[in-house]
């Protein structure tokens, strides 16, 4: 999955007493693309979660705010699977104004057992259609 685009635009509620883009939503703006992301590629969370009994949840986010967004700004939210192992995978991902980054991440996702909450093995279909 190599560099997906999804893009959002910012809406007031968005935003922050100050006009910016409160820091919480750039992490919903990611999973945005993170879903959209994995759905481009024919996955969808809902079937693993019915089929499969594997959800995905987050272990980890680095993130670093560089640059503020504004109501109205139309963003670029990218995703990019740097790293997929047995029952685990690391994107990287930015949110960017045309050229600009203003935010960027590396999110550390665990695939886990509906019942049991461990982890579990990614299914070597998605794996293929993952393919890093």
């Amino acid at each position: 999955m190599n560099n997906f685009v999804w893009p959002i635009r910012v809406y007031y509620e968005d935003t922050d007493m100050g006009g910016r883009v409160y820091y919480a939503n750039y992490l919903k703006f990611m999973e945005r693309a993170r879903t959209e992301s994995l759905r481009d590629k024919g996955i969808e969370q809902i079937e693993l979660k019915q089929q499969h009994n594997l959800i995905f949840v987050i272990r980890q986010v680095t993130i670093d705010y560089l640059k503020p967004a504004f109501f109205n700004d139309l963003l670029n939210v990218t995703v990019n699977v740097t790293k997929l192992g047995k029952a685990s995978m690391t994107m990287t991902q930015q949110v960017l104004r045309e050229s600009d980054i203003l935010c960027q991440a590396v999110v550390k996702i665990a695939a886990v057992d509906v019942v049991s909450q461990r982890p579990k093995a990614i299914p070597l279909d998605m794996v293929k259609m993952l393919n890093i």
